[in-house]
């Protein structure tokens, strides 16, 4: 049974997914400075925790570093490469503008959907790391989910789908990444695996910061030093948070 904390953390990547879908009917001319933050914590999940805590769990049990750092370049490649090939980046869009179909809207849906899902999973085995990088994860799935919860609906509407039906495919991708958390619970990782896991993550975090995210927060003439400051102001949030967290003792295994 799942504790106090991780219940809570379900409920927030639910809610942060909903309220991304939201954002993205109503409050479209205002989600570039909500990105720029993102990413910016997003690198900092990256940087001031999953990185130090790969190096701790290799000099801890003795590992080889070099696999936690290929599998942070898979991570990077494999997401690269399925976004390209699965058409689900939404700054590509354009390049579509003549092939706007339903069917295309509910197949990138379901992507990012099973996308969602395996966000879930990243948050249930930081938790078997550790609680402390268990609700680092989860915070920078949190806010990533944000971002899957807009795309999602712009995704459904820009192929013209229908709102009722956005809003349906939005529900299921808020539900994903619960149902990636409680999935955890049914099998353990060994520590060597967990140490490549988060270089997989790490990986992950890295593309959807820098090649979805960011750019994202910067298309067109939004580009500000508001966003840029806001992209900063998230890597030194995290920064601050793991400062804290350390000097509490509260990042151990």
């Amino acid at each position: 049974m799942p504790s106090a904390t991780p219940l809570f953390l379900i409920f927030l990547t639910f809610l942060a997914t909903f309220a991304g879908g939201i954002v993205a009917i109503r409050m479209r001319d205002r989600l570039h400075l909500i990105l720029g933050f993102t990413s910016g914590v997003l690198l900092g999940v990256v940087a001031f925790d999953l990185l130090p805590e790969i190096f701790e769990m290799v000099h801890e049990h003795n590992l080889d570093a070099r696999w936690p750092m290929v599998a942070l370049v898979a991570g990077f490649l494999l997401f690269h490469s399925g976004e390209a090939l699965l058409l689900i980046h939404h700054a590509h869009e354009d390049s579509y503008a003549n092939h706007k179909h339903p069917q295309v809207g509910i197949f990138s849906a379901f992507a990012l959907i099973a996308h969602s899902f395996l966000d879930g999973v990243g948050i249930g085995l930081g938790f078997q790391v550790s609680p402390a990088v268990g609700a680092v994860v989860a915070t920078a799935v949190i806010a990533h989910d944000f971002a899957d919860g807009f795309n999602t609906v712009s995704l459904m509407m820009a192929h013209r789908n229908s709102s009722k039906r956005a809003v349906v495919m939005l529900v299921l991708d808020a539900c994903a990444p619960v149902l990636g958390i409680l999935s955890t619970s049914l099998f353990k990782v060994p520590t060597p695996m967990l140490s490549i896991y988060l270089g997989f993550f790490a990986g992950f975090l890295i593309h959807i910061s820098i090649s979805d995210i960011l750019p994202e927060a910067h298309a067109g003439h939004r580009s500000t030093g508001l966003t840029i400051g806001l992209t900063c102001l998230g890597a030194a949030f995290i920064f601050a948070v793991q400062a804290m967290m350390s000097g509490s003792g509260a990042h151990v295994h």
